[in-house]
């Protein structure tokens, strides 16, 4: 934790500073009220030690200004002249603890177990609020509970692992849910109740990237005007998600490689080896095995992260599953644009079966919220949806190939065929192709060949 000791008293706020540096923490010093709200508004603290008389300034006034800006910053108050009546003054505007000087260690560990606790806490709750705020629109439940075959076995091989401390490396194209996966298998693990701290590996530049998972002292680069824990202090206990693992920068993989084999890092600019309780995740829309090869990517680090391994499949194999995700993103962005929509019209609901998805899940979400956002009629048109979805071939949309429209007064054999054609179009393999149609690789070639389709 970083914490900000504001004290006139240059003696004690060294004294105080050195006994947290000496705890494992980082501390900084203020020697005025005026001073020390300066220094929360340029950085960021964990909790702050406040001395309740301040030369000419009153520190339950400090406290009150503190406590305006950052209401959930805890406080802890202390002074030489103790008494029952400024502690419960100080505990009633907001401090979390009282201390008296001169205070005895003892004294001192018991406050910052209880202000670590506080933290902790406060951190729990706004990452229930982030969840709670995206809960709707990337709902777990409705993501991951699929009826493709293909999704439920990677689940199944996921749910199984998530109970170990067993990395995991989730691959998948872009937009496929891999973050919404590793939450959910952080969820059902024995951290659940702990940290998730998700680092992008592509946002930063090297210097920043390394800075912002293993930390940083004061002075280590330029830039560095005091000392920084990074995600990895962060996550402590529980889950750190490597998202796009595969543009990791080389120079930093052996840091990685090391905090995976033995649970240890330093920070930059630092020579203290320090200790790493986490459990990684990490996912990648690129392959690593083609990254190993050209050599942009460690093989040693590679077949760390590689013990269980599973890959999303993209929404164009999951076609059971997108019209249902289609209307639980209707219901939320109507409800989010307080819009009364009854659906998708016909035409529309066809685009949407039949266009390909590149852009997975996540192209799913922009064009239905941009569907109920333009929809001029009760009902989603074809005309309300993206472009690229308006500018396909859609059996049965404005009339063309009414024909082959589920219901059709058309042969079986033709329903088939154009059925057949769209599958094959949109998956990969025979065999992911046959997985969808239900039936059989060889019944499959036949059938292509029988309707001229290879």
């Amino acid at each position: 934790m970083d914490f900000l000791v504001i004290d006139d008293d240059k003696t004690f706020r060294d004294a105080t500073c050195l006994l947290i540096d000496n705890e494992g923490h980082y501390a900084e010093g203020a020697c005025s009220g005026e001073l020390g709200l300066t220094q929360l508004k340029e950085g960021r603290f964990d909790a702050v030690l406040l001395d309740l008389n301040l030369g000419s300034e009153n520190g339950l006034d400090v406290l009150e200004h503190i406590l305006k800006h950052q209401p959930n910053l805890p406080v802890v108050m202390f002074t030489a002249q103790g008494s029952v009546k400024n502690a419960v003054e100080a505990m009633r505007r907001g401090a979390v603890d009282f201390l008296e000087k001169p205070f005895a260690r003892e004294q001192f560990h018991l406050v910052l177990a209880r202000v670590q606790r506080f933290h902790q806490l406060n951190q729990n709750i706004e990452r229930l609020e982030r969840e709670v705020k995206d809960s709707n629109a990337q709902s777990p439940e409705i993501l991951l509970d699929s009826s493709t075959p293909l999704m439920k076995e990677v689940m199944d091989t996921l749910m199984r692992a998530a109970k170990t401390p067993a990395s995991i490396l989730i691959l998948g194209e872009s937009g496929t849910g891999k973050s919404v996966v590793a939450r959910a298998v952080h969820q059902q693990s024995l951290l659940a109740n702990r940290p998730f701290i998700t680092v992008s590996c592509p946002s930063l530049s090297r210097e920043l990237l390394e800075s912002e998972l293993f930390g940083h002292v004061k002075g280590a680069f330029t830039g560095a005007l005091r000392d920084h824990w990074g995600k990895v202090k962060a996550a402590a206990g529980g889950t750190l998600f490597l998202d796009e693992i595969g543009d990791l920068p080389l120079e930093i993989q052996p840091k990685l490689l090391r905090l995976l084999q033995e649970r240890e890092y330093e920070r930059v600019g630092e020579n203290i080896t320090r200790q790493a309780e986490v459990r990684i995740i990490a996912a990648t829309s690129q392959d690593l095995k083609k990254r190993v090869a050209e050599s942009a990517f460690r093989e040693d680090l590679y077949f760390r992260l590689n013990v269980i391994t599973a890959e999303i499949p993209p929404l164009r194999q999951r076609p059971g599953d997108l019209i249902r995700f289609a209307e639980h993103y209707f219901k939320h962005f109507c409800a989010l644009c307080r819009r009364h929509l009854e659906g998708f019209s016909e035409e529309a609901s066809a685009a949407v079966r039949a266009y390909s998805w590149p852009g997975n899940l996540r192209e799913l979400r922009n064009a239905i919220e941009r569907a109920v956002i333009m929809a001029k009629a009760a009902r989603i048109g074809l005309e309300d949806l993206p472009a690229e979805l308006r500018g396909q071939n859609i059996p049965g949309a404005n009339g063309s190939d009414a024909d082959l429209q589920v219901g059709s007064l058309v042969s079986m054999e033709k329903l088939e065929e154009a059925h057949m054609r769209k599958v094959l179009e949109r998956t990969p393999s025979l065999a992911e192709a046959a997985e969808v149609l239900g039936i059989d690789q060889a019944t499959l070639y036949r059938k292509r060949k029988k309707l001229g389709l290879e």
